[in-house]
């Protein structure tokens, strides 16, 4: 056995140069690229492609390592392809971002065997490349194609009967059945012979501001994506169909200070402006000063205006604490108080309890619930517009109060 023991060596060695020779003799063997977007949005789905050429005269068996960037925490990321000679192989794996900031990606690395698969042969590509995670764009675009074809309702949005008119003047058309009888324009009908109307339209121009509270409270967690989030995300989304209405829209943000104040504009451009100050936006481990906040509109927001206020109350104690500064904001402006369920109560209370320590937990979770509808009807006592909504449903609820206040004319 002794002699077919070294021949088997020597066919093992003679095999394993052979392998070493086949993809080390070409030089560039293998181009690969990470095709990387200007930006990710944040909380969405984010594709990242790429693309690998095969420059050998054989098929190649690769193995893929990516070194995704820190804030995902994902060390396993490895994807086995073949690829025939001088062709290309594209495809795309998906990352979902949680947090605003700058990503960081490693190298790409690529690993070729040929089909022994004695030898492994390493390229990197790509090194150090950044990426910037912004406020929700995708959600953005997804209301603003939804808006401009008049399909809202398919997501939740509803449209509001109109209560009365608001009194811009459009035009004098042509009396139709089903037209308000009180617009009808008697001078216009004498001159005409026919029934003519005034026809009114939505006021334009009206000063909105996102107010966006980046104290603590809005540090809570919810599907990974903080409450801070949530409301960013919205001011953005939201922001962008108040411009499509023809409204000027700005933001502010506070905690115990202000951290940012955009004033109200109708240029198409200022959407840029605001996706760069919520992309800088952060969460301050600090108590908000409302009482801060109310002398700065006062001095800043001279006109009266549409106020959505982001923020959160987790006990009726912590509200009645702000409302003498809520109710000075309401006499000047329309003040739209929005503040989030606790979606994890709901489902505690939901379940059956099992034992005396589980009755006991759904029992102060229902006095939780309860302080929250007993907090909107306070502010509704003190003529204060409110939205409580689960934080995944925040953007479908606000323009949903945005739409009602304009068909209703309230501001």
């Amino acid at each position: 056995m002794y002699p077919i023991t070294w021949i088997l060596v020597w066919g093992v060695l003679i095999t394993f140069l052979f392998d070493i020779v086949t993809l080390y003799n070409t030089k560039n063997g293998i181009e690969a690229n990470r095709i990387l977007p200007e930006k990710f949005s944040n909380s969405d789905v984010n594709a990242v492609p790429i693309r690998i050429q095969n420059k050998y005269r054989f098929t190649t068996y690769i193995e893929v390592i990516d070194e995704i960037p820190i804030q995902f925490q994902k060390r396993d990321f490895i994807k086995s392809i073949h690829i025939s000679s001088k062709s290309y192989h594209d495809f795309e794996y998906s990352l979902r971002p949680v947090k605003r900031g700058e990503y960081v990606f490693g190298r790409l690395l690529i690993y070729t065997m040929t089909r022994i698969g004695l030898v492994k042969r390493r390229y990197s590509f790509d090194a150090s490349a950044m990426v910037k995670v912004y406020p929700s764009f995708i959600q953005m675009k997804k209301y603003d194609f939804l808006a401009i074809d008049n399909k809202l309702t398919q997501i939740g949005l509803k449209k509001i009967r109109r209560i009365g008119h608001t009194m811009e003047f459009e035009q004098i058309k042509e009396y139709v059945a089903g037209d308000d009888v009180r617009t009808i324009n008697w001078k216009a009908t004498a001159k005409h012979g026919n029934l003519m109307i005034n026809q009114f339209q939505d006021e334009k121009s009206q000063p909105i501001y996102s107010i966006i509270d980046a104290s603590r409270v809005m540090k809570m967690p919810f599907k990974e994506l903080s409450l801070l989030d949530y409301a960013i995300n919205s001011t953005l989304a939201f922001s962008n169909i108040a411009l499509k209405k023809h409204d000027k829209v700005g933001m502010l943000s506070f905690s115990n200070g202000i951290s940012d104040f955009l004033p109200a504009s109708g240029k198409k451009t200022y959407l840029n402006t605001i996706s760069e100050t919520l992309y800088n936006s952060k969460t301050q481990f600090l108590d908000a000063d409302f009482g801060m906040l109310y002398t700065h509109i006062k001095r800043q927001i001279n006109h009266r205006s549409l106020l959505l206020l982001y923020t959160n109350f987790e006990h009726i104690s912590s509200l009645k604490r702000q409302l003498p500064y809520l109710q000075a904001l309401a006499k000047k402006h329309l003040l739209v108080v929005i503040f989030f369920e606790n979606t994890e109560l709901t489902s505690l209370v939901k379940k059956t309890a099992e034992n005396l320590q589980a009755v006991y937990d759904q029992t102060i979770a229902q006095q939780f619930i309860y302080d929250k509808k007993v907090m909107v009807k306070e502010l509704q006592k003190h003529g204060i517009q409110t939205v409580l909504t689960p934080p995944e449903s925040l953007t479908v609820n606000t323009i949903n109060k945005y739409l009602e206040i304009k068909a209703r004319g309230l501001l």
